[in-house]
């Protein structure tokens, strides 16, 4: 029998859809409760962890109680075994800790945590690189590379990780992230240390990267050939990062740089909405979605822009998304795909195929979204 640690941080991305970009702290999650967030978490743990049921006769899962991995487990089909205490509804990152040390004193082969950066820094101070762990993506940002690329492929990951000893391991970067430095528009992220992940580089993603200040012109050729396009009948939803930012300098309207903005007739509509702003606008407008790629990552949905959501992204269409990147940032991937992690694998596979990224003006690229 193989022992795989189930660790879930309950509250890991719930700031997301309601754009606060974070859900670290207790006024965050106050701020986060106030305005409809539910727990993100707990999904994302049962869809990886049902990823497993077929070795399930071959393993045995150790987890904390009730929303912490018990829950999950249970809802996934598992009956696992349940150590330690919490106080239900009232996690905190010293429980995360205390969990992954008893599942390092447990003896587990591997260790799986549902969460986000936060999560990620709270094991690593717990544990170090004393085992091997892989996260389930479930936080706003995720800069870290110590998680799998959507859940499923965390459950697939470490399925293989448990099921042949001879796979590799690596050190993979934990970065701390200053949520309120985020809050107010700035990036304020750190190397915090490395934990170790299964070595599977098509399925657990790297760390984020910046921009290059080479990217600087290529920036303003994408936004005047977005602009070109732009219909003033159109609502545009203009995702966050420095990309989409150079395109609301060019309108000259105000940009919410880790946030989503919406632009009419080159005149702002809203700024910095939630899913259920988005929701309200899109009553009333057809709209276009403009993002970006995440340099070194590749995503382009669920990763910092959860705001616009499975239900925006249906009712928007998938005709209607213009992807920009420099031709720098599409190099940093190395050929790897674009990613889609929305949380609605229907959805993520209806996305995936080719799809023209805007590389300058009139200038494309194919990309291949998906694996």
């Amino acid at each position: 029998m193989k022992k795989l640690g189930l660790i879930v941080n309950p509250v890991a991305g719930m700031g997301g859809r309601v754009g606060l970009k974070g859900s670290d702290g207790p006024e965050a999650l106050d701020r986060a409760r106030e305005l409809g967030a539910v727990p993100e978490s707990p999904t994302r743990a049962i869809e990886a962890l049902r990823m497993l049921l077929p070795i399930s006769d071959r393993l045995q899962i150790i987890t904390f109680p009730n929303e912490m991995g018990e829950d999950e487990a249970t809802q996934a089909g598992f009956r696992p075994i349940v150590i330690g205490k919490i106080v239900s509804g009232a996690t905190t990152p010293n429980d995360t800790q205390a969990a992954a040390l008893q599942m390092q004193e447990a003896g587990t082969d591997l260790l799986l945590f549902c969460g986000g950066d936060g999560t990620a820094k709270d094991i690593h101070d717990a544990i170090g690189r004393s085992m091997t762990v892989l996260g389930i993506p479930a936080g706003v940002k995720i800069h870290s590379g110590v998680y799998a690329t959507t859940p499923r492929d965390a459950g697939r990951v470490a399925r293989r990780f448990l099921e042949d000893e001879s796979t590799g391991v690596r050190d993979a970067e934990v970065m701390d992230i200053d949520e309120d430095a985020v809050r107010q528009g700035h990036i304020a992220a750190r190397l915090h240390g490395y934990l170790r992940v299964p070595d599977d580089r098509n399925h657990v993603q790297t760390a984020k990267s910046g921009a290059a200040p080479s990217e600087i012109e290529a920036l303003k050729s994408i936004a005047v050939g977005v602009l070109e396009e732009m219909d003033d009948r159109r609502l545009y939803i203009m995702g966050p990062g420095t990309t989409v930012g150079a395109i609301m300098d060019e309108l000259g309207v105000p940009n919410t740089l880790l946030g989503i903005d919406v632009v009419q007739d080159k005149n702002n509509v809203a700024s910095d909405v939630t899913e259920s702003d988005l929701l309200r606008l899109l009553e009333r407008s057809p709209a276009t979605i403009v993002v970006t790629v995440i340099g070194g990552q590749g995503y382009i949905f669920g990763r910092g822009n959860q705001q616009i959501s499975p239900s925006v992204l249906r009712k928007v269409g998938g005709e209607h998304i213009i992807v920009v990147a420099p031709p720098q940032k599409l190099a940093s991937l190395s050929g790897r795909p674009l990613l889609v992690d929305t949380g609605d694998p229907q959805l993520d596979e209806t996305l995936s195929g080719y799809r023209k990224v805007m590389t300058g003006y009139r200038q494309y690229a194919m990309h291949r979204i998906g694996d």
